[in-house]
């Protein structure tokens, strides 16, 4: 990863969803001056949904209309982890000598609707017959998920609340962030029920937002960057849809993928310097926990109690705000992730948040209710 770029995140009024990713654009490229865009041989676009803005086969136009040269353009579809698997694809790309040098992104522009209309298009995630028939949406779901977790483990909703209140505090120095906004465990608990036990501070927002990355070949890294950040670990795994399972208090997709990862990269999760992971709602970063190897099955709690997630702690999570904070454009999200890692390991954010001279990162996105999952593993060269 020889660049990234990022747009803030929020409403963006005036703004449509291209000009965002144009935004993006704009940050990589100024962040890496070696790089000329007509040397970028392919892009893969995350966007989730086309009905925000009435809009199809978007990767396209945005590719031409930034001056590439009529390279393949390809939108990638995977609802939340739609910039996870832009991401895959790139270095799928690469690693089968097809190109050179690839960007991929993601972007979503998702206040064009109100929130029922928006909710009702995020739905299309869930299962047809099956999740949406019977009135089952993503928030319902993963509150289940939260109940069965809780009944099972003995976690609680003050539990949830700690991972809201830390990635807010994460939010409050980043630009790029939605909610640069510190809130209180009271404020938590105390907050509008949205599906038992999540609240609407456990559940991330709906905003506007793009992020693009530019990747090479390992061999040709250091002509564009002094300090290039590799990618060592890349892996994609799936599952049946959420109303199919077994089991409800883990993602089956994460446990495959990131063991997948860890497995080529030689790196395990005692390794790790920081991690973003997918946390559209709050029981989704307690089950990443322990389905990434961060602590055994069932001690999430212990670990979010202990304050070691935080950052400043052994393993900082979400330090950009994550999904919860930073802001969830669905098909950004993946992507935004990694832009995360580019600037913490090129010391780029503030102080407040940064972690201390980190090495080696991971990156957790999730699409549905851990139907589709993608683990990068990055590490800076010595």
């Amino acid at each position: 990863m020889i660049s990234a770029g990022c747009a803030a995140y929020g409403r963006r009024d005036g703004l449509s969803g291209k000009e965002l990713f144009n935004e993006a654009l704009e940050e990589m490229f100024s962040h890496c001056p070696k790089l000329d865009r007509s040397k970028v041989e392919a892009l893969y676009l995350g966007q989730a949904f086309e009905s925000f803005e009435h809009q199809a086969n978007t990767a396209a136009g945005i590719s031409n209309d930034f001056g590439f040269q009529n390279i393949p353009s390809n939108r990638i579809d995977s609802v939340s982890a739609s910039g996870g698997a832009s991401l895959r694809q790139a270095v799928l790309g690469i690693l089968s000598g097809t190109f050179d040098i690839v960007v991929c992104g993601g972007m979503e522009k998702m206040t064009t609707k109100e929130t029922s209309e928006a909710l009702e298009i995020i739905s299309m995630a869930s299962n047809r017959p099956f999740e949406q028939w019977n009135g089952a949406t993503l928030t319902s779901l993963n509150a289940l998920a939260a109940r069965v977790h809780m009944q099972k483990y003995g976690t609680t909703e003050e539990d949830l609340a700690l991972v809201a209140v830390k990635n807010h505090k994460n939010a409050f120095d980043n630009p790029k962030a939605f909610f640069r906004k510190l809130i209180t465990l009271e404020e938590v608990l105390s907050s509008r029920p949205i599906s038992t036990p999540l609240k609407l501070l456990d559940c991330s927002p709906i905003c506007d937002g793009a992020s693009a990355l530019a990747l090479c070949k390992a061999e040709l890294a250091d002509q564009y960057d002094d300090n290039p950040i590799d990618i060592v670990g890349s892996s994609e795994a799936s599952d049946s849809d959420f109303v199919f399972r077994d089991e409800l208090t883990g993602f089956k997709a994460t446990r495959i993928a990131s063991k997948k990862a860890y497995e080529m990269s030689g790196v395990q999760a005692d390794d790790l310097d920081f991690a973003e992971v997918h946390d559209a709602f709050t029981i989704n970063e307690l089950i990443s926990y322990e389905d990434l190897g961060f602590c055994e099955k069932g001690e999430a709690k212990k670990l979010i109690q202990s304050h070691e997630t935080e950052i400043g702690g052994k393993l900082p999570v979400n330090v950009s705000g994550g999904l919860k904070a930073k802001g969830h454009p669905v098909g950004s999200s993946g992507t935004g992730q990694a832009y995360e890692v580019f600037t913490q390991m090129k010391e780029l954010v503030h102080p407040s948040r940064s972690v201390k001279h980190p090495r080696t990162a991971l990156i957790h996105s999730m699409g549905g209710a851990g139907v589709t999952v993608q683990v990068h593993i990055f590490q800076k060269r010595d």
